[in-house]
């Protein structure tokens, strides 16, 4: 695969996840934020699945070639990526009800950057010296965006960065890094020439987690959000197949 095919891959994928997020903030209005968090997983894993069922079709592959590869450390990865995106999802969604949500969005935003530090630190995955500046300017574009949209002095701005909502945004920030970090550790423990494949089934083993857990947890303290589905059915398909493609991406 072509080198360029990245670029218009991962601004899709950015934008698919930025729509995925307006989507989850305007189911807020019925749902909690473990309901709207549940939506994305228990509505996008039937795309994932139909995904995966077409690239393994497509590519002609084997599946009983493939299940041998899938040790301990695949699992454990793809467990560590489900948990860390749970959490990181209910603390993006419960930030939609936070009086400066939009700083709190600034931190979580930030997923690229953590994602680099913590996957040098962790992971030994260092970038090259030309990958921290794009990085970091990505982080700087991502703060002057929400200084426009706060619409505040930068004084004032710095102040609101140590608020709490701050600190739920850093936490979900950090959550769907390791998420990122977990998820890539994953589907190379597999060992697959064929990348995108390797990819595909292991973001429908996470989701099938997620929503394992999620449905469990709903079942036992939160049921209503199950019937909150019911009318609000056209947001959930939106919030699954936004993001379905922001995750394959």
């Amino acid at each position: 695969m072509e080198a360029w095919i990245w670029i218009p891959i991962t601004f899709l994928a950015a934008f698919m996840q930025a729509a995925r997020t307006a989507g989850q903030k305007h189911l807020t209005k019925d749902f909690s934020a473990v309901g709207a968090s549940y939506v994305r997983f228990l509505w996008g894993l039937p795309f994932a699945l139909v995904y995966l069922w077409y690239l393994h079709h497509s590519g002609g592959h084997d599946l009983s070639a493939v299940l041998p590869v899938m040790g301990w450390t695949y699992f454990v990865f793809a467990a560590l990526t489900a948990i860390s995106q749970i959490a990181a999802t209910v603390l993006l969604v419960f930030l939609f009800s936070l009086r400066n949500f939009a700083i709190g969005s600034t931190y979580a935003r930030t997923e690229a950057l953590l994602t680099a530090i913590v996957g040098a630190v962790v992971f030994h995955e260092a970038l090259a010296g030309a990958g921290w500046v794009a990085v970091a300017m990505g982080a700087l574009g991502v703060i002057m965006i929400s200084l426009a949209r706060t619409g505040v002095a930068g004084e004032t701005f710095v102040r609101r960065l140590f608020q709490p909502a701050a600190g739920v945004g850093l936490l979900a920030g950090l959550g769907f890094a390791g998420a990122s970090l977990f998820l890539r550790q994953a589907s190379l423990s597999l060992g697959l020439s064929d990348w995108l494949y390797s990819a595909a089934l292991t973001l429908a083993l996470v989701l099938i987690i997620q929503t394992a857990i999620m449905t469990g947890y709903v079942l036992f303290r939160a049921r209503d959000q199950i019937a909150a589905m019911g009318p609000n059915w056209r947001g959930c398909l939106f919030v699954g197949i936004t993001s379905v493609i922001g995750s394959a991406g």
